[in-house]
């Protein structure tokens, strides 16, 4: 952090997910709201807000469970409720264990869970 330039100095610039039905994740990825910044046959780069890339690699078979990263988004409920109009059955919202959260999960489609917090940034920019 600098005097001109408040945010903290770092943040996460890459997370990968492979998946085994790469243009059906792509086509999951825009529609949850991230921005497609490379649509490769064997890798796909999303963007999502703050910069941090989303890297999505083919590969011939995955193993369903809880994704690798989770994410955060401004209205929880609000989001839910879109997901759900979008048909891609979001669980129901939840409080999280051990902190001041809430939370829903939606499968993509190689079977991974990705977890949807509720907003928790500081009042700093960030």
């Amino acid at each position: 952090m600098s005097e001109k330039d408040p945010r903290p100095t770092v943040w996460v610039g890459h997370v990968v997910l492979e998946s085994d039905r790469l243009e059906e994740t792509a086509q999951f990825m825009r529609t949850i709201g991230m921005r497609t910044i490379f649509p490769g046959p064997r890798v796909a780069v999303f963007e999502l807000r703050g910069g941090t890339h989303l890297v999505v690699i083919a590969k011939e078979k995955v193993a369903a469970g809880a994704a690798p990263f989770d994410l955060m988004v401004e209205d929880l409920q609000a989001t839910h409720k879109e997901f759900t109009s979008l048909g891609l059955e979001p669980s129901p919202i939840e409080t999280a264990a051990n902190m001041p959260h809430e939370l829903f999960r939606v499968r993509e489609p190689a079977g991974h869970f990705i977890t949807f917090y509720s907003n928790h940034v500081s009042d700093k920019p960030v």
